[in-house]
């Protein structure tokens, strides 16, 4: 997390060692481990001077959460576009998945990520400008590829990182997979002259909506409550309850939504592994049963209570699944409340433009979250 993540997170030599980067994704991407517990570690081992490129990365992900909840709209429209666009290019996913496109550090990392579930972050920037810049392929189906795959799959970071790639979102502004840096950062291990398309123009613009105001509005609810956990938020020892009394936990987790083609067993089985073990540790914190359920309003219904309190999911398949749940309730007479970490509360709105500004505002205040138990209720 210190100086050597500065000098060397960008070097990708090979899955046996990848020694410079921390690997924290999938824990962050679930909190089983939070951003600031994670920062205050960085800061703690090495100050806040050594650790600032740490600390910075690990709020590109608070950014990403940030965007996108303000412009839900990107992810409903590439879903869209994934759906038309899947059929008609099946037969070039494969090949690239397969590792059978003749680039051999494509074929190499496409192989890592099918069989890890897991890609160096630079590795990930030269596979999505090969994938957009020199296959060709729609960054949707790309996007998708990584979905379905990655252990640290998250809607927000991935759908936005290969619209960064692309140019979409800094217009204009693309990033090009070179031979001579892909050689220089791979320590030789790969040298694709001549294979790349090193000036390409970037995806054509699309039209962003304006931006949606943020709502924050009351606190947790007193009295009896069931808390449904899922996979966006499995630290429910650490989740801003407030005078909430819980009496029952559920839980469930979506991995086979992250894509209209599923979610392979690798990361389907990391997921569930980590609500089980999220379930397990809220039931020794709350003294309380917890169970995975799969019929969630028929078990709201028995827990007798007329509020169930579940984690904030930002925008993604999850958010997408507690509308369709939140629905289901209310028609049984029973209240979805979601709950809003301070971290999210603080930051996020923060995210209107670039990174830079974003980091800048929020830099002075890593630890300086509220200390107001939020919620976030839907418009």
């Amino acid at each position: 997390m210190g100086a050597a993540y500065a000098a060397q997170r960008n070097d990708d030599a090979g899955p046996s060692a990848h020694v410079a980067v921390s690997r924290l994704s999938p824990w962050l991407r679930h909190r089983l481990l939070t951003e600031d517990e994670v920062i205050a570690a960085a800061h703690k081992a090495h100050g806040p001077g050594l650790s600032k490129k740490f600390v910075q990365e690990v709020l590109w992900r608070t950014y990403w959460k940030g965007w996108l909840e303000q412009r839900p709209r990107v992810w409903q429209d590439y879903q869209a576009d994934l759906a038309s666009l899947l059929p008609g290019t099946a037969d070039e996913v494969a090949t690239v998945a397969a590792g059978r496109t003749g680039i051999a550090c494509m074929d190499a990392w496409a192989s890592e990520l099918v069989e890890t579930g897991y890609l160096h972050n630079h590795a990930r920037m030269w596979f999505a400008s090969i994938w957009c810049f020199t296959l060709r392929l729609p960054w949707q189906c790309g996007a998708d590829l990584f979905l379905r795959h990655l252990r640290d799959a998250d809607a927000a970071s991935n759908t936005l990182s290969w619209r960064w790639v692309g140019g979409l979102q800094t217009r204009g502004k693309h990033y090009v997979a070179r031979a001579e840096n892909i050689a220089r950062f791979t320590g030789g291990r790969f040298n694709p002259v001549g294979e790349l398309n090193e000036a390409p123009a970037p995806l054509p613009p699309t039209t962003l909506e304006p931006l949606k105001p943020l709502a924050f509005p009351s606190a947790p609810p007193a009295g009896k409550v069931a808390l449904l956990l899922h996979e966006d938020d499995l630290l429910p020892e650490t989740l801003p309850l407030g005078p909430s009394h819980v009496v029952a936990i559920g839980g469930f987790a979506s991995p086979a939504a992250r894509s209209p083609l599923g979610c392979p067993s690798l990361a389907a089985d990391w997921t569930n592994g980590a609500l089980t073990d999220g379930l397990r540790r809220a039931s020794h914190h709350f003294n309380v049963p917890a169970r995975r359920i799969t019929d969630i309003a028929r078990w709201a219904e028995a827990t007798a209570c007329k509020i169930v309190v579940t984690p904030y999911a930002p925008v993604g398949w999850t958010a997408d699944r507690l509308t369709t749940i939140e629905g289901q309730l209310a028609a049984r007479g029973i209240r979805l409340h979601r709950i809003l970490r301070p971290w999210d509360y603080d930051r996020w709105p923060h995210a209107k433009a670039g990174f830079f500004a974003f980091s800048e505002a929020v830099s002075h205040a890593e630890f300086n979250t509220s200390k107001t138990q939020v919620s976030i209720e839907p418009d």
